[in-house]
């Protein structure tokens, strides 16, 4: 090929820019090595002849085997497949292969090396980014396999305004667009650019353009650009130019021609439909090879995505597995709070038992025992109850049994009815020596059942004198003043440290008001409450203790238990905001007459009594005086634990009719 090869396109026409060198019809020849390598513009309004100029340029380029690639917008180029042999590559159905970015560089292999003519249609992708991806990297890959190649090549790129928009916001496929067109040509390639909107497009591509052909253009702004380039008279005769008709403007020979292009010879599949039947032509289909090698990248494409697919779901589901194990472990945290809290409870019974409370409540019925004694298992006096039962004769002669299922006796001395496995009665223990067969009544199977029934009482009263205990002991290990600021705690709900520091009788020294207050906080009797203030925290660590299982009244019990640690008799039946300045010696004003000069607040032997004290007499009673006049530690009214059993209250009573 010689600079002189050259394509016969069109036709001289009559008229405003004619070549007044040549007749009419005389032919119009395009130089085949400018066109493959240089610059052009095609543009003119809808339905005046542009894509059929492209067609008609394209089509004589592929008859003389030169390659070409069409970026194909709106799918109407495949109709050159009627004639020729050319590679249909894009998103829809119809394409000979459905390619995306991976195939970039295998499409310019085939095109440059392969000589392999291709439309690659962007018309069927539905993501805009996916069309833009595709061609950005199919040019970026022209680009640099040219450089080495040195290879005549035709870019056609349709709707160019879409890519190169005069407006701004050009993305990267556009400036790749534009750095072929600038360095392109010194490569050996060449780029087109058909637009049907010239002020639409980027003046700098236009202007460096080898050769334009100007179709019929009718808007205002697009006749402008004409006059612009071409001049006045050429943006007035442009809104006449028929179909075909275009003002062909050329570098190498400096002229400005009115011609007619011919019409294109392969199907058109860019042409309005009309009434006439659609009818579309046998189509050539491309070499099974060239078509195998891009579906091998596809296939390769789907096996990747596939394993991606798979792997995204073992990390869900690891993900959903982590998650469970994360719920199982916070599950299996609180089970283990809960599973401390009743070792402390069970640590409780042991070190108070079941029938002896903490040995201060019932030292009096503990007298000629030992210590195993007192730590004897309630279970083992339910076995010795039940063997003792299946062992009589019918008669009365049952041995007597310790505890629960055992002898259960009415103290005239006392203060209330004690008996075993019920967590607000004080519990006695049974003698070392069994009393005389005669002297009990037979204990049966459901006496045994249902004293079994009361052992969870007594575990409850057990936790609740460890949790006396061991708040009580956090409180008598703290310092004098720091006693003071807890008491201050307590009746101000919330404060701060310094104020507490004061109110204890210390000074306004904040680190020493910080010192002495750090050992509350360590022991967890107060909390911090926000901004510098922390909060009484006695009663909640009660209620936590039991998990919120108990009710108000017996949480208010085991406060009163503990505060008598540090709180002074007379400011306990007082509200924590009272004034202890206030408080005398003399009545209190809970309606109750004292004589002593003593406010109306057990001490702490009274109430750990009270909590194992049954709270509801059988005939509705309160207790008696005890021998100082003082009133036995009993709560007021209703009380929320359980009362004795009726397997208790019968033994209680034939135990009373037997004293007398």
């Amino acid at each position: 090929m010689t600079e002189q090869e050259a394509i016969h396109v069109a036709d001289v026409s009559e008229g405003i820019g004619g070549d007044a060198t040549a007749e009419p019809g005389s032919p119009v020849e395009l130089p085949v090595v400018d066109v493959l390598t240089g610059r052009s513009f095609i543009t003119g309004k809808s339905g005046s002849g542009k894509s059929n100029t492209a067609s008609v340029v394209i089509e004589n380029l592929l008859d003389n085997g030169f390659p070409v690639m069409i970026v194909d917008t709106d799918g109407e180029y495949y109709g050159l497949k009627e004639e020729y042999e050319i590679l249909h590559a894009g998103a829809d159905d119809e394409c000979d292969i459905v390619v995306s970015p991976e195939h970039a560089e295998k499409l310019a292999n085939l095109a440059l090396e392969q000589n392999v003519p291709i439309i690659l249609d962007v018309s069927g992708y539905l993501e805009e980014e996916t069309a833009n991806e595709l061609l950005l990297e199919v040019v970026k890959q022209l680009f640099a396999k040219e450089k080495r190649l040195k290879k005549p090549f035709l870019l056609v790129v349709e709707e160019c305004h879409e890519y190169i928009p005069e407006g701004g916001g050009m993305d990267e496929t556009g400036k790749m667009l534009i750095k072929v067109g600038k360095r392109g040509r010194k490569h050996g390639l060449g780029i087109v650019g058909i637009s049907q909107r010239p002020a639409d497009v980027k003046k700098d591509f236009i202007t460096q353009c080898d050769w334009l052909c100007w179709h019929r253009l009718t808007w205002d702004n697009d006749t402008k650009v004409v006059g612009r380039i071409l001049g006045s008279k050429y943006a007035s005769a442009v809104e006449d130019l028929g179909d075909g008709e275009a003002f062909l403007m050329t570098d190498w020979d400096e002229s400005i021609r009115r011609i007619q292009f011919h019409r294109k010879e392969t199907f058109d599949a860019g042409a309005t439909p009309g009434l006439d039947d659609f009818e579309r032509p046998e189509l050539k289909s491309v070499s099974s090879d060239l078509v195998g090698e891009l579906q091998s990248i596809s296939d390769e494409k789907e096996r990747r995505e596939s394993e991606i697919a798979d792997l995204r779901q073992e990390l869900e589901k690891k993900d959903k597995r982590i998650a469970d194990l994360e719920r199982e472990l916070e599950e299996a945290r609180d089970l283990s709070n809960m599973a401390d809290q009743f070792a402390q409870a069970l640590l409780g019974k042991a070190e108070a038992p079941y029938r002896g409370g903490s040995g201060q409540s019932t030292a009096a019925g503990r007298e000629g025992g030992d210590g195993g004694d007192r730590d004897q298992s309630v279970l083992k006096s339910y076995d010795e109850a039940v063997a003792a039962t299946e062992a009589g004769d019918g008669d009365a002669t049952e041995p007597e049994t310790s505890d629960a299922g055992g002898d259960i006796e009415v103290d005239g001395d006392a203060d209330a009815v004690t008996r075993g496995g019920d967590a607000d009665s004080s519990i006695e223990d049974a003698p070392n020596d069994d009393p005389p067969v005669d002297d009990v009544d037979p204990v049966t199977r459901a006496d045994v059942a249902e004293s079994a029934l009361r052992f969870d009482d007594a575990v409850e009263l057990g936790t609740r004198e460890a949790v006396i205990e061991e708040l009580r002991s956090r409180i008598e290990a703290l310092p004098e003043l720091s006693q003071g600021m807890l008491r201050h705690y307590r009746r101000e709900g919330v404060s701060d440290p310094v104020a507490a520091h004061i109110d204890a009788g210390g000074d306004g020294d904040s680190g020493h008001a910080y010192s002495r207050h750090r050992p509350i906080r360590r022991a967890g009797l107060i909390r911090h409450a926000g901004r510098g203030h922390y909060a009484y925290a006695v009663p909640d660590l009660i209620r936590e203790a039991y998990a919120d299982r108990l009710d108000e009244e017996s949480v208010r019990e085991i406060v009163r238990a503990v505060e008598t640690a540090f709180v002074p008799p007379a400011e306990r039946s007082y509200p924590p905001d009272a004034d202890p300045a206030t408080v005398t010696g003399g009545d209190v004003a809970d309606g109750d007459d004292r004589t002593d000069g003593e406010a109306d607040t057990p001490d702490a032997d009274s109430i750990l009594d009270g909590l194992v004290e049954n709270s509801e007499r059988a005939d509705g009673e309160g207790s008696e005086g005890d021998a100082d006049g003082e009133p036995a530690a009993s709560a007021e009214g209703d009380r929320s634990g359980p009362g004795l059993s009726e397997t208790a209250r019968r033994l209680a009573e034939r135990g009373s009719i037997r004293d007398e």
